[in-house]
């Protein structure tokens, strides 16, 4: 089939990389013409595993190209998906659909045949009506363009592969058996041929799954988080509590990884985005609790500041404290929202002197947070500091010898923010080990 999607920032570059190995010709629109020019050379102007390896094969074969003009990607093809980003409004929660719509409108009146238009994009519920209503009175083809949902699931630095191998196919309808379904059916072919669960459903219901899904997501980290409050006030172990928890079937042990809380673009948005739509609609009380989630994972950055404060003697003046990790997680160089970054600026308002790595988002950092100090690695980030903070679990990090780290820092002391260093090993070393959530 030959596609196009609009808007090619991390969700829509992704997806127009993997429909291209899914055997469809691909045009990537986006009017940043910079971004436009690094993805037609085959490289993301961001990091995210296996993707640039998509992007120079497919570049390369001419099966994906990209362009930032609408004329020119209505007249491609006449299956557009919408991967326009859509960011926290400015002053309250709610989604910003301004970017949206405007690509919506700029597509429309390009559109002069029959055309399915999908969104990808996390929105509130009761977009699609009003995407479709743009369409209908601004393309010349009019009533002869559908709008469809199919909303994305993807975990960055996981982003590929979700795409590729869903755990689930979500396509949404404003009625049944439609022309819209038989092209969407026929785009996924190759994934619904190999076993993916697919749920056909209303535009509604589809806008709602991936707010849904981010929701509960967030409600199980959080509530694995305040279980480790408890068990810092109790002595107990929040990881072998988790662990014990994930073994019933009805629970399950993902999402239930205790530590500094959960960050990035989507996340933290997602929550606040649908606690937001909730309240318009009238349907607020019932997701009062989300507040709380919110809250919790909100009251971990606090916790970790506490810690810090406790281990440096009750000030941070004069002390020199190392960050290991700036990145929201592990393998991407997204800083947004990034609980590390949190912690490490609030440290340096605090009075302290910080110096921060990351594997591979130093350079967003930097221009996030130049208040901060930055190394090149693990070890010079360490050099002279009086504490080292743990804050995001890259591999590289459990791999590194404490007992050498212990020859470069002032005092051997270390807060594991996620959980992942193994506490006796550093105590071995001589280190004092302190983690949220462990006695």
């Amino acid at each position: 089939m030959k596609l196009t999607v609009i808007g090619c920032g991390y969700l829509g570059a992704t997806h127009a990389a993997c429909m291209a190995e899914l055997g469809h010709e691909v045009l990537g629109m986006d009017t940043d013409r910079d971004k436009i020019l690094a993805l037609g050379a085959g490289k993301a102007p961001f990091f995210e595993r296996g993707l640039d390896e998509l992007l120079a094969k497919h570049t390369a074969s001419g099966r994906l190209k990209f362009t930032a003009s609408y004329a020119e990607a209505a007249s491609f093809a006449d299956l557009h998906f919408l991967g326009v980003g859509t960011p926290q409004r400015t002053g309250n929660n709610a989604y910003d659909l301004t970017d949206l719509f405007a690509a919506v409108r700029r597509l429309a009146t390009h559109i002069h045949r029959p055309a399915v238009v999908v969104g990808k994009s996390t929105v509130p519920v009761g977009t699609a009506p009003r995407v479709a209503d743009i369409l209908r009175g601004k393309a010349p083809a009019g009533e002869q363009v559908e709008v469809a949902w199919n909303p994305e699931f993807l975990r960055e630095s996981f982003a590929v592969e979700d795409t590729l191998h869903p755990d689930r196919l979500v396509l949404g309808f404003a009625g049944e058996n439609t022309h819209a379904e038989t092209v969407l059916r026929q785009c996924f072919g190759k994934i619904i041929e190999a076993g993916t669960p697919t749920i056909t459903t209303s535009l509604a219901t589809a806008e709602l799954v991936k707010g849904s899904a981010n929701a509960f997501l967030a409600t199980k980290i959080s509530f694995i988080n305040a279980i480790a409050e408890v068990c810092e006030a109790a002595g107990a172990d929040v990881h072998q509590l988790a662990e014990a928890l994930g073994h019933d079937a009805r629970i399950g042990p993902r999402g239930l990884r205790p530590g500094l809380g959960f960050g990035g673009g989507c996340l933290p948005k997602d929550l606040r985005g649908f606690m937001a739509r909730a309240d318009e609609l009238g349907a607020d009380q019932a997701l009062g609790f989300l507040r709380e989630v919110d809250a919790i994972n909100n009251r971990r950055r606090e916790r970790m500041v506490d810690l810090a404060r406790e281990q440096l003697g009750g000030t941070f003046k004069g002390k020199r404290v190392a960050v290991w990790g700036a990145a929201f997680k592990p393998d991407t160089d997204d800083i947004r929202d990034s609980p590390a970054l949190a912690v490490a600026a609030r440290l340096h308002r605090l009075g302290a002197e910080v110096t921060v790595y990351d594997p591979k988002a130093l350079d967003n950092a930097r221009k996030a947070h130049p208040e901060l100090d930055y190394a090149d690695n693990a070890f010079d980030a360490a050099e002279r500091a009086d504490l080292l903070l743990h804050l995001t679990e890259w591999p590289e990090f459990t791999g590194i010898s404490p007992e050498r780290l212990a020859t470069r820092v002032t005092q051997a002391k270390v807060i594991d923010g996620r959980g992942t260093l193994d506490p006796a090993r550093w105590r071995q070393a001589g280190w004092t080990h302190r983690a949220l959530g462990r006695p």
